[in-house]
């Protein structure tokens, strides 16, 4: 789509930038150039957009974006499709929605692949929605398709109150599972069990090996989605029963380990993860169709909610980013343009 074929939209727009490796003050708000829909994008004015932990990575050098990506960060986005590139038809614009985007959030316009958006749910704000796409897409993900959760099984959810943590507990107690989380205060135990979890462990008072061992009666869980890593690798394969799944989906206690890897054949054990930036258009929009059907109808119906902590402007992402790491949030931290 040519430059001039934006009718009636700005030549340029506010974004958030990361003008050098660092702490939170490397993010400066800057101008661009709106960018173009290519053949299968749209372009979405952003009304809001979801902050996450691969974000805060990005920002201290850690977590390049993939080639063709934006360099902007921000890995989701609610707002108004406003144009469209090739092979999108224009009953698209003007809709609403929210998307998985590999990068380009931070922004007041943000270019997504048609396959990658969803509708609005009617009962959500802009910035509720925000904070879905790449928190389900990765619960969905992990625990229903690499874990394999079913019906009457038992998951651990390492980091109970994070935003994808507080997902999690919802879809998975929703479906039938046994659920069991580990958080770091009495008050994120107390909201991880107000959402469906059976029990919920304050790490920093109590040993969670110990306390789940107690809890199953040494029968062990099925499975366990993982965020830290760490020393909790080895602590996650003994707690696992018989063909359990061990999920992995970050390190924030590091990728290197040294452990004993028996109970993985002892057990018949899994070890599996994933990442989702990374993955191709089509697998993607394979996911978002899969959200689409058996999480969005849960999002309509008020079964399975967003947790807001905070909503900044966009030219405080500074102090947004400030308090993720502080970890003091519950759910999700938005930006609103």
């Amino acid at each position: 789509m040519p430059i001039d074929d934006l009718e009636g939209l700005p030549k340029s727009m506010k974004v958030v930038e990361i003008s050098k490796f660092g702490g939170p003050d490397v993010l400066t708000i800057a101008e661009r150039e709106l960018p173009i829909p290519n053949a299968g994008e749209v372009l979405i004015r952003v009304s809001a957009a979801g902050i996450n932990r691969p974000d805060i990575m990005q920002r201290k050098g850690l977590y390049p974006p993939p080639p063709g990506a934006s360099d902007i960060p921000g890995l989701e986005v609610a707002g108004e499709i406003c144009a469209v590139g090739n092979g999108v038809g224009p009953d698209k614009l003007g809709q609403s929605v929210c998307a998985l985007v590999s990068g380009g959030g931070y922004a007041e316009y943000c270019l997504a692949h048609i396959g990658h958006c969803l509708a609005v749910p009617h009962r959500l704000t802009m910035a509720e929605a925000a904070a879905l796409p790449e928190c389900v897409f990765t619960v969905w993900t992990n625990i229903f398709e690499r874990g394999k959760l079913a019906s009457g099984e038992s998951i651990l959810i390492h980091g109970g109150s994070s935003g994808i943590g507080t997902l999690a507990i919802q879809l998975a107690s929703h479906f039938g599972a046994r659920v069991f989380a580990t958080a770091g205060s009495s008050d994120k135990c107390r909201v991880c069990e107000e959402l469906g979890a059976e029990h919920a462990i304050n790490y920093k008072k109590e040993n969670y090996k110990q306390e789940m061992s107690r809890l199953l009666k040494d029968e062990g869980l099925d499975v366990i989605l993982d965020m830290v890593g760490g020393d909790y690798i080895e602590q996650n394969l003994s707690l696992l029963r018989k063909n359990g799944r061990l999920v992995l989906i970050a390190f924030l206690g590091g990728s290197n380990v040294k452990l004993d890897l028996s109970p993985v054949l002892l057990k018949w054990l899994t070890i599996t993860g994933s990442t989702l930036r990374p993955r191709t258009l089509v697998e993607k929009e394979a996911v978002a169709r899969a959200v689409e059907q058996n999480v969005w109808p849960l999002v309509e119906a008020g079964k399975v909610n967003p947790i807001i902590y905070k909503k900044f402007p966009l030219f405080e992402a500074p102090k947004a980013h400030f308090l993720m790491e502080t970890s003091e949030h519950i759910g999700k931290i938005v930006l609103q343009t």
